[in-house]
């Protein structure tokens, strides 16, 4: 697995997350436990991967959307 992205923004996330689906490129929230344990203060930020395969496309597409 390769991370893509990193944000505390859960609406940004689930939105470039979207994008990849689309794309039909897998992507994994990593992190979202351990960010909902310490109570959603936002300290521990979350990451979307995509397996190392997909990493170049999945870049490409985020960077198409001015996210990357």
């Amino acid at each position: 697995m390769r991370v893509v992205i990193v944000s505390n923004d859960l609406v940004r996330l689930s939105f470039l997350g979207a994008l990849l689906r689309d794309a039909g490129i897998e992507s994994v929230l990593l992190d979202g436990h351990v960010s909902a344990v310490e109570g959603s203060i936002g300290a521990i930020p979350r990451r979307l991967a995509v397996a190392a395969e997909d990493e170049g496309a999945a870049l490409r597409i985020l960077r198409d959307a001015g996210e990357a």
